[in-house]
């Protein structure tokens, strides 16, 4: 029979729930997290953290700077690339029904670190010119909406960010955070070569980034 905590569970499930809270804790540092600093806030010692830091870094999933800090490893961005096809497929209706109503280019952008990944694009089916928008696209955080959007997130900040030509000269793009959905950080947006009016087109943004967090949970 499997040992069991104080709070009646296995000792191989508190095992995996406390590497998992130090994930997200260390997820949620973007300086890192010291030993000490990890053991104080899951409550346990300094012990228990050098056990699961050592296990997630061998799968990974954590290293250790050279100042000693825990950090994500690589192995998280695998994951990441991993699940990106089931986002892209959730967020697929969302995003077709943006860029039939609004003529524009569509995309969902998650965050890598400090830059913005395009990973799905949908373009209109009736417009004659819209924005050419690889899948894959990279930018910094700190420019165009979709990277704005997902700073403002960040944030907790809701409702859509609009920007002009920030990322191509001569292109408008109006973009929202999808907002609660545990470990994603991403947004919602279309780019066109048109200007769009934010007051219409805002609303819709945020509606379709809705859409996609409740396709997500």
């Amino acid at each position: 029979m499997a040992d069991r905590d104080g709070a009646g569970r296995p000792e191989t499930a508190q095992t995996l729930d406390r590497g998992l809270r130090l994930l997200h804790l260390v997820a949620d540092m973007p300086a890192g997290l010291t030993v000490s600093e990890a053991a104080s806030l899951l409550g346990v010692g300094r012990a228990v953290v050098y056990r699961l830091a050592s296990t997630l870094s061998g799968h990974g999933l954590l290293r250790r700077d050279t100042a000693g800090r825990l950090r994500l490893g690589a192995g998280v961005l695998h994951l990441a690339r991993r699940a990106q096809p089931l986002l892209a497929d959730a967020a697929l209706p969302g995003l077709r029904r943006l860029a039939e109503q609004v003529g524009a280019t569509a995309h969902l952008t998650v965050a890598e670190g400090e830059e913005g990944v395009a990973v799905l694009v949908v373009e209109p089916s009736w417009t004659q010119f819209h924005v050419a928008y690889r899948t894959g696209s990279r930018h910094p955080l700190s420019r165009g909406a979709a990277g704005r959007a997902i700073t403002a997130g960040r944030q907790g900040q809701r409702g859509y960010v609009s920007t002009t030509g920030e990322l191509q000269s001569g292109a408008y793009g109006v973009a929202a955070p999808v907002l609660d959905v545990e470990g994603l950080e991403a947004s919602v947006g279309v780019v066109a070569l048109a200007p769009l009016d934010p007051d219409d087109v805002g609303p819709r943004v945020v509606t379709a980034a809705a859409a996609i967090s409740t396709a997500l949970t």
